[in-house]
């Protein structure tokens, strides 16, 4: 079902679109948390499920430069379907649809051959620990093998949130959340196949929702009345997927990057301060990646008002996204704050003194104040990368994350531990947010709307 987003109350339509988005990224950090949760509590012990954690956790870094990309290509798609989707120009959103698809699977194989070849070199880079080495590049092989699916089902749930459906991406969400968390049980805790087990999970699990994912799109997008051909790779629509998708890429990339310095850092303490930062990170990364859920719904809403050039709806929109994602924001770090070491705990084999839990209650409790500060940037990046303002958009990412990285480099030293790493987070937040609102404030992303 598709949704026209240039009607109505925005406030309302946003809240009914963005909501199956919150459920959808809740179930998808919850699978992902599972594998951490099950390959540490399902162990032959407790010291070796500390470093079958800390060995999912050495390679999340690395996986997330490929979600980074996978995740550019889904925003330059979303956006240029979305205006395309407000302005009722199907010819042309088919052509950029079956575009963006083809593209994607052409650098999702490139990435495979790439990943394959330079994984393990990148996590001897980064001084992975030998104790963990092992099975971080294990899971890291099979990880990359499943690239393919990754992108197409990023690519293809994207284009359904750029159409205004929601409820497609959720319940496929569902089924793969569900799966991977049965598997997971099945390979580790039955059959004791250790961070193998959790990695084949992921990989079967992505693989099922991507080809649905693919079918259901196809059999959607074929279902418009275009009255006429389009083109089934478009050099013009290739040239707008670029110039929104590359920028995106790029900050995604860059961040993940910024991940994988931080990373390099934290192995330096550890097992039991990576074990700490897997668990907390991914706790963290859930509620973050819930109070996005309403700015991902805000940046289709944009988008599609950009195209249908209703300018008047994009400022309501953003008040009522903010509303909901701060509020959200204000939730999570209530619970974090007030049951930080039970959280963490599900993460930590029973058994365990190695401190991991103290390490992930500390991360949480200098982060977890300034989650309503980040929402702020959140949404008024949605309005940025709606409108197609690449620019600004990456300014701000990029502002945040180099002062966050410069920081945790000099407070690590300068403190002498973890805890100067984590003190970079929110200081790093307050600029980007301050850049991100003054380019919303002052109207760029009004400048050179894209042409239908």
């Amino acid at each position: 079902m598709t949704t026209d987003l240039t009607e109505g109350s925005p406030s309302k339509k946003l809240f009914w679109f963005s909501l199956p988005l919150l459920l959808s990224v809740a179930f998808q950090q919850l699978y992902q948390m599972a594998d951490s949760i099950i390959v540490g509590r399902f162990a032959a012990s407790a010291a070796a499920g500390e470093l079958a954690l800390a060995a999912v956790g050495a390679s999340f870094p690395i996986t997330q430069l490929f979600v980074a990309v996978a995740t550019g290509v889904n925003i330059g798609a979303s956006v240029l379907v979305s205006q395309l989707f407000g302005a009722r120009r199907y010819v042309r959103m088919k052509s950029a649809v079956s575009t963006a698809l083809l593209t994607t699977t052409a650098v999702a194989l490139l990435l495979t051959l790439i990943g394959t070849f330079a994984a393990g070199g990148i996590m001897t880079a980064l001084q992975t620990p030998a104790d963990v080495f092992a099975d971080g590049a294990l899971y890291l092989r099979v990880y990359v093998f499943g690239l393919l699916f990754l992108f197409l089902y990023n690519v293809c749930t994207g284009i359904f949130n750029a159409m205004g459906d929601s409820r497609t991406p959720l319940a496929l969400l569902i089924f793969s959340s569900v799966l991977n968390v049965l598997l997971d049980l099945v390979f580790v805790a039955g059959l004791g196949l250790g961070v193998a087990g959790v990695a084949w999970a992921t990989f079967i699990a992505q693989g099922a929702a991507s080809v649905i994912a693919l079918l259901l799109l196809l059999r959607r997008v074929f279902s418009f009345e275009t009255g006429g051909h389009f083109l089934l790779f478009s050099l013009d629509m290739l040239r707008r997927l670029t110039n929104y998708g590359v920028p995106s890429i790029a900050q995604q990339s860059f961040v993940s990057v910024g991940n994988v310095i931080i990373q390099y850092l934290i192995n330096s303490c550890g097992p039991a301060v990576m074990g700490g930062y897997s668990a907390a990170i991914k706790i963290s990364s859930f509620g973050l990646t819930c109070c996005m859920a309403f700015s991902s719904g805000l940046s289709s809403y944009v988008a599609q008002n950009i195209g249908a050039r209703r300018l008047d709806r994009i400022s309501p929109g953003l008040k009522a996204g903010a509303k909901y994602a701060i509020g959200l924001s204000v939730v999570f770090t209530a619970v974090f704050l007030l049951f930080a070491d039970q959280i963490v705990g599900v993460f930590v084999p029973a058994g365990s003194v190695s401190g991991v839990i103290a390490v992930g209650r500390q991360y949480l409790f200098v982060v977890a104040p300034f989650y309503a500060l980040i929402c702020v940037k959140f949404v008024c990046d949605s309005v940025l990368r709606g409108a197609g303002a690449m620019r600004p958009f990456m300014i701000t990412t990029f502002a945040d994350l180099i002062i966050r990285v410069a920081l945790s480099i000099i407070l690590f030293h300068v403190i002498g531990s973890e805890l100067g790493i984590w003190l970079s987070w929110p200081i790093g937040w307050f600029l980007g947010t301050g850049l991100s609102f003054l380019f919303y404030k002052t109207g760029v992303w009004r400048n050179n709307l894209p042409a239908l």
